[in-house]
């Protein structure tokens, strides 16, 4: 039964688009690659071939801006590929004033290979290698994008980079097999298990999500941005589905607040220091949050758990000090394993109840193509 499971859900988490919407050619003049079937071409654009420790060639493509200080990896959703991408990424990388780096997962669009768990781990690893070895950005400029199934492969990476600056997940899941059935608990043949991996991440984590989203349940982003160490104010878009939440005026509003904000940070600080003077009342309410400066971690226990804004007062002995952060750790632990509890109960509760019949689950399963921006234009075909 678990294998059986297991191999149903790695089966239907990817679509990669047949045909693939672009091919690479050689431009004769410049003898650099390009994309041969998109509308407009780019010269600040770079088309990329990258080898991945799993022996796959993987297409990237790479979006220079000259006034940018910080990059983005972007992780794209299921059901879509760079050459469909194209525009996005060129227009995020004007608006955001970012540049960007997206590829494709192995068996999408020009790469080679077939798509699974660890072939996408392995590919955005190659994707940040360019990153640090050919463009010299480091993981301090860094902010990892991952949407929708592009949110595994971002967590992935995302623990594994201590001095990252940000993480933007835009309509997340919590794991493979909880957009399917409501499991309570994580079992060891899911796959993407972005609900164990959220609360490792150190940097500021931004997730939007759409209320209506058909596809993943609006309470997926929701729980990761309350199980998320460095909270920003979420952007959870009224109405919006699992497809067109770049069409809301507020998708690129907040997203530049964000950046903006992110830019601002002397890396590393905490959290409270990025939060805008109008966030809601969803986001930390600590007052003393906006005048607090994160201090560095004195020892693994300390990176665990969650920041909170607490401030010590200053001039303190080193032993009055390390008695009062003692007794602050115990309480948060405490309140912490609590409110995690509580939350995940109710969190799964709903789930259960959004999803109880075999039919419904049998939809659900048919619609898990997860699609991304492509089916803005083809939302019956790609859902």
């Amino acid at each position: 039964m678990g294998t059986a499971t297991s191999s149903m859900a790695a089966k239907f988490a990817f679509f990669p688009p047949d045909p693939p919407s672009y091919n690479i050619i050689v431009d004769e003049a410049s003898g650099k690659m390009k994309f041969s079937d998109v509308n407009y071409q780019r010269d600040n654009v770079d088309v990329l071939k990258l080898r991945t420790r799993r022996g796959n060639e993987i297409a990237a493509m790479y979006v220079k801006n000259p006034s940018a200080s910080l990059t983005v990896l972007y992780s794209h959703g299921n059901a879509a590929d760079i050459g469909q991408m194209y525009q996005t990424f060129f227009e995020l990388s004007v608006h955001l004033n970012v540049n960007l780096l997206g590829y494709d997962y192995s068996g999408y669009g020009q790469s080679t290979g077939k798509p699974s768990e660890q072939d996408t781990y392995a590919d955005i690893e190659a994707a940040y290698k360019c990153l640090e070895e050919t463009y010299g950005v480091k993981q301090e400029d860094t902010i990892l994008y991952g949407q929708s199934v592009g949110s595994g492969p971002t967590l992935e990476l995302a623990i594994r980079l201590p001095h990252l600056r940000a993480v933007v997940l835009h309509s997340p899941i919590l794991s493979g097999l909880r957009v399917m059935y409501p499991v309570k608990r994580t079992l060891w043949f899911d796959i993407y298990k972005n609900i164990d991996k959220i609360s490792l991440v150190d940097c500021p984590v931004l997730v939007i999500h759409g209320t209506e989203d058909e596809v993943v349940n609006f309470s997926h982003g929701k729980r990761l941005w309350e199980l998320c160490k460095e909270k920003y104010e979420p952007l959870w878009l009224k109405g919006g589905n699992h497809c067109n939440l770049e069409l809301y005026p507020e998708y690129l509003r907040h997203l530049r607040k964000f950046i903006s904000a992110i830019e601002k940070l002397q890396r590393p600080r905490n959290v409270s220091d990025l939060k805008p003077e109008d966030q809601s009342d969803q986001t930390l309410n600590n007052a003393d949050q906006n005048k607090e400066k994160s201090r560095p971690s004195t020892d693994s226990k300390d990176k665990g758990r969650p920041s909170f804004g607490h401030r010590e007062k200053s001039r303190l002995s080193t032993d009055s000090r390390d008695k009062a952060r003692a007794n602050i750790d115990k309480r948060e632990k405490s309140r912490w394993s609590i409110d995690r509890h509580m939350k995940a109960r109710n969190s799964t509760d709903h789930s259960e109840k959004a999803r109880n019949s075999l039919d419904r689950l049998g939809d659900m399963v048919r619609s898990v193509g997860l699609c991304n921006v492509d089916c803005l234009k083809q939302t019956a075909a790609e859902v």
